[in-house]
């Protein structure tokens, strides 16, 4: 087995769910995984602590001009074993491929990643820039790993690991989760008339966001498709001859570049005021703050990491055509650091959380000459 793959191998048996499911531990086991590994190689290596007990660990390579950084990002974090079919900490390799939990989302990239600066640092090549390598905790659940990396961070480029099947992402979704609250008045329910029944105004609520979020499919990002809009959660009443005094939804809008915030939540007050006309006694409040807002990636083809990203692609005999994907990463906040960004890396995100995880070996071991050559060549 290559050296890449035992590492991966290495990691999808360190237990590393996140600490917000049931389930979780922690990163921590990667987290010293890691730092031993950079330290083995005489390469320097540093954390920021996020939480508690939950650190990024960033690796750092010299290069020619120490005033030009480039940053490869990749999260340590996984989502939740339950459901799953297979042993979720035992990698095993069949048909081409390597199974466990995280071995896709996104270990792969990782341990890519990772011996791509230890390549440079023994084959004795100064790259021209500068080399962070960011291994970070939480991008499964809140992202405040990569917000820490960011504060104060200057980057010129930055490559997150993410399962894009070895595709160059320059756009990916954004996402805006909130929760809508209905409020009526706890009656008897042998005396329904004398309350007012939450649950039934929320009904009218779904019913009114069916035909908006069914006309996001007029709006159309060219590598992206359209936005969406998805009623996930619905929570109300508190027992069957009660009439329910509240009832709340949560929200998932999916975002495309461009998209403003403050506008979406001013189109949902308006069906909410819309509906208060028609309606009597129907009263319904956005909460805020949101639960999640993560805005979209959107990369200018003309960036330098766009453009080196792509030619090494097309040598390796791999499409460099610039894509795009619905789902988010740690990029698009990287990017609002301003620092350019793409996303890549192997496996494909159908395989992401899935009952029965997997990684491409083949994949693996292409994203790791990817991104080693890619340090090679970009100025």
């Amino acid at each position: 087995m290559s050296p890449v793959l035992s590492t991966l191998a290495d990691l999808i048996r360190i237990n590393s769910i996140n600490t917000a499911y049931e389930d979780g531990t922690s990163e921590a086991g990667v987290a010293a995984y890691l730092k031993e590994f950079f330290q083995r190689e005489g390469i320097e290596t540093f954390e920021q602590e996020v939480f508690p007990g939950r650190s990024n660990v960033i690796a750092r390579l010299p290069g020619k001009n120490s005033a030009r950084r480039v940053v490869l990002e990749a999260h340590m974090d996984t989502v939740s074993v339950k459901g799953m079919t297979i042993p979720p900490f035992e990698p095993t390799v069949s048909n081409g491929r390597m199974h466990g939990r995280g071995s896709c989302d996104t270990k792969a990239g990782l341990a890519g990643m990772a011996h791509a600066l230890v390549a440079l640092k023994r084959d004795g090549i100064v790259p021209p820039c500068e080399i962070w390598f960011a291994a970070v905790v939480d991008e499964e659940h809140a992202y405040r790993g990569v917000v820490k990396l960011c504060e104060g961070l200057t980057a010129h480029a930055s490559i997150v690991a993410e399962p894009t099947e070895l595709r160059l992402v320059v756009a990916t979704k954004g996402v805006l989760r909130w929760r809508i609250h209905t409020h009526g008045k706890s009656a008897h329910s042998s005396k329904p008339h004398l309350g007012i029944n939450a649950i039934e105004h929320m009904s009218r609520l779904i019913l009114a966001l069916e035909p908006e979020h069914a006309s996001l499919s007029q709006h159309v990002h060219p590598l992206l498709g359209p936005a969406t809009g998805n009623v996930g959660i619905i929570k109300g009443g508190v027992q069957v001859n009660f009439v329910p005094a509240s009832c709340v939804i949560e929200i998932d809008r999916r975002l495309l570049p461009g998209d403003n915030v403050p506008q979406i939540f001013a189109r949902y007050q308006t069906l909410i005021d819309e509906l208060a006309a028609r309606q009597s006694g129907f009263h319904a409040t956005i909460e805020q703050p949101p639960l999640l807002v993560d805005e979209a990636l959107s990369t200018e083809v003309s960036e330098g990491v766009v453009k080196t990203a792509s030619a090494v692609l097309r040598d390796a005999g791999l499409d460099g055509t610039p894509a795009g994907v619905p789902y988010g990463s740690d990029a698009s906040k990287l990017s609002r650091q301003g620092v350019p960004s793409i996303v890549f890396g192997p496996g494909s995100i159908d395989r992401a959380h899935a009952a029965v995880e997997y990684v491409e070996t083949d994949q693996v071991l292409q994203a790791f000459e990817f991104y080693r050559d890619f340090l090679k060549r970009f100025e």
